[in-house]
């Protein structure tokens, strides 16, 4: 049987507003979200990489407007602030590591700074292969 007086009720929950920028109260809110916010330099990179791949692929004509481009003053300007931005992302992403990555060696736990340690001695490697490579080996 149904009650006919019966409305469904649903009472709104209370919700204290957030200001828009809460991450400014904190020094570690503020990291975060600027770390968060240097994913754009990280993707900027990664599109500019399949342009200049695509430009490559479209003709040296092209590839030579598009290498004049890259070299103006703005676009040096603009890519010396995602610079920046990717060191940022970079070092914060390294220094994640010990928290996220807990290595054994059967019951004894590899110290974080030995996997800090680990990370920036890979990226070390890896930076340094690559301009091996790019000056010419």
């Amino acid at each position: 049987m149904t009650n006919p007086a019966y409305r469904r009720f649903h009472p709104r929950w209370h919700r204290a507003r957030i200001p828009i920028f809460w991450w400014l109260r904190k020094l570690s809110y503020t990291r975060f979200i600027v770390r968060e916010l240097t994913s754009v330099c990280v993707a900027y990179t990664a599109i500019l990489l399949l342009v200049q791949v695509w430009m490559v692929d479209a003709g040296p004509d092209r590839f030579e407007r598009f290498t004049a481009w890259l070299a103006s003053p703005v676009v040096t300007g603009v890519h010396v602030v995602v610079l920046v931005g990717l060191l940022f992302h970079t070092l914060t992403w390294l220094h994640l590591a010990p928290r996220a990555l807990i290595l054994r060696v059967g019951r004894w736990r590899v110290p974080g700074a030995a996997v800090l340690a680990g990370h920036y001695a890979a990226w070390l490697a890896v930076s340094g292969g690559v301009l091996w490579i790019v000056l010419g080996r």
